[in-house]
């Protein structure tokens, strides 16, 4: 990064750190969408906040939040994207002007703080080695609570790897107002929304390294669909399912299911304690079949929940790179929810195919995230975890094909003419005057500028 006087390193502009923010509470990929850069060059503005971060770990006392304030919104934050309900630049200015409210003087916002504090509180999207960093202190404290209880209790009953299960949901939302529109239909599917979603998946992993049916909810009466993946289960209602309903479903057709196999053995089940409400019919037929509810901290899904460690984020970006692909198709041919589905099914389908068949990295997705201790008897260091969460991740990744695209959503029109664009010609003369604002410039040549 270039230097200002004095050696320090130059921060980045309003402009910037506000695309900066963007990325970290989303990704590199949507904010290039959104505000039509190339993702390389966002990546070099993150690498810029980073080194800023670094270089000056403190700012003025009696302005920003203090550590404890920052931890409880670093605490919502997390909590907030295990619920898949929005983290960004308006809920997170909300939530914070919200706790600043008793400073006295006032809380002092900007864009500046958001990028470094959710740079050192760890709250990136990006982050591969998540298990590696530290929670809130709060909520550090339950985690390693939980694991020293479920480690003592698949210790002492002796639970076999098939009957310790971790389940969780993946909620997606269809905005049909966006399909409808004229562009960014590829937006139209999203993992985080507010109000009631399009459907439901309800995941389920073992220790011993298997993958257990997809339970899939719709809303709406669907048709049945023609071909089923085996792998997957589908329940429908028009008037959609509440979350005790979607569990009593999931331990009726999935759970029972299995442990009836499992010749009275006992179990242990992890679990969020968000939307996955513990009903008593669900109580009564996980007692029926001898299995301990594990309820996981709220805000430790992150580091402690087996599937969140590795397959729910290489799964959902499997399910929008599919949908990105068909979009555009799909919407200008009309076609309707069922057929929708029954795409999504054969994605998911698709997807749970390719994680059957790596049944090691299911199993070490539950050591990594200390559910089962290391093979020297207890937790892994937070530096090999974050290691072996690191491999996981790029193993997955790299067996659903999620490599980068090497098409940029940030493109110039491909008459090569910036006047075609007004918002082109906006950004050139009236934004910052710096080369890699500047058109017709290669990446290359930009890094070697910035350098």
């Amino acid at each position: 990064p270039r230097e200002a006087e004095g050696g320090r390193k130059e921060q980045l502009s309003v402009k910037k750190l506000r695309v900066v923010l963007f990325a970290l509470c989303s990704s590199t990929e949507q904010a290039a969408e959104h505000f039509r850069s190339p993702p390389r060059r966002i990546q070099r503005w993150l690498r810029r906040s980073q080194a800023c971060q670094d270089e000056r770990p403190g700012l003025s006392e009696g302005k920003y939040l203090s550590l404890e304030a920052e931890e409880k919104l670093a605490e919502w934050v997390l909590t907030q994207r295990e619920q898949q309900l929005p983290v960004n630049e308006e809920t997170l200015f909300q939530k914070a002007t919200k706790i600043g409210r008793s400073l006295e003087g006032g809380f002092k916002i900007s864009y500046e703080w958001a990028v470094r504090f959710m740079l050192r509180h760890h709250l990136s999207t990006h982050t591969r080695r998540g298990v590696s960093h530290p929670l809130p202190k709060e909520i550090q404290g339950n985690a390693g609570a939980f694991i020293e209880f479920v480690q003592r209790q698949i210790h002492t009953q002796d639970l076999p790897l098939s009957m310790i299960a971790a389940v969780d949901e993946i909620s997606l939302f269809l905005d049909v107002e966006i399909l409808g529109s004229d562009d960014r239909k590829e937006n139209a599917l999203q993992t985080v929304g507010n109000g009631e979603p399009w459907c439901d998946l309800v995941l389920t992993v073992l220790a011993d390294g298997s993958v257990l049916p997809a339970l899939v909810i719709s809303r709406g009466q669907l048709p049945a669909p023609a071909a089923l993946p085996d792998s997957v289960l589908l329940e429908s209602k028009e008037s959609g399912y509440g979350d005790d309903e979607i569990m009593e479903l999931w331990a009726a057709r999935v759970w029972r299911k299995h442990t009836e196999g499992q010749r009275g053995s006992k179990g242990m089940l992890v679990l969020d304690c968000h939307r996955t409400h513990l009903s008593e019919e669900v109580l009564a037929v996980l007692s029926a079949a001898g299995t301990l509810p594990a309820v996981v901290p709220a805000g430790c899904s992150s580091r402690i929940q087996p599937l969140d460690v590795c397959i729910k984020r290489s799964l959902k970006h499997f399910l929008q790179k599919k949908w990105k692909e068909r979009a555009r198709e799909l919407a200008d041919s009309g076609c309707d929810s069922g057929t929708l589905l029954q795409l999504l099914l054969g994605w998911l389908g698709e997807a749970l195919e390719v994680i059957r068949d790596s049944p090691e990295l299911v199993r070490r997705s539950f050591l990594v995230a200390s559910v089962l201790p290391g093979p020297d008897g207890d937790a892994g260091s937070p530096r090999r975890n974050g290691d072996a969460q690191e491999e996981l991740i790029a193993a997955l990744e790299e067996q659903l094909k999620l490599g980068k695209s090497r098409e940029s959503p940030g493109k110039f029109p491909k008459n090569d003419d910036p006047a075609a664009d007004p918002e082109i010609l906006h950004r050139l003369f009236e934004g910052e005057s710096e080369t890699e604002s500047f058109y017709g410039f290669e990446e290359a040549d930009l890094e070697l500028m910035e350098i």
